[in-house]
């Protein structure tokens, strides 16, 4: 019997909407209900999530880098 092929998920709309998906995938995730073959491709999924996150908060860092003249800053609540 041929296995059914994963849907293709989409690459989240912004930083915010990763995160958003992300956290609710850790709670299926540790809730301890989802069956084995969900919970592969939940990590996954979560793996691609957080890849996702870094890429653009390492993109945002290197953008305030150049707005900074190369120097990062520590940043302070005004």
């Amino acid at each position: 019997m041929a296995k059914a092929s994963q849907p293709v998920l989409a690459t989240p709309v912004s930083y915010e909407a990763a995160l958003e998906e992300l956290e609710r995938l850790v709670a299926r995730l540790e809730s301890g209900e989802l069956p084995l073959d969900q919970l592969l491709s939940s990590y996954q999924r979560g793996a691609e999530l957080l890849k996702f996150c870094r890429e653009r908060l390492d993109a945002v860092e290197s953008q305030i880098k150049v707005l900074d003249q190369g120097v990062l800053k520590a940043w302070t609540p005004e």
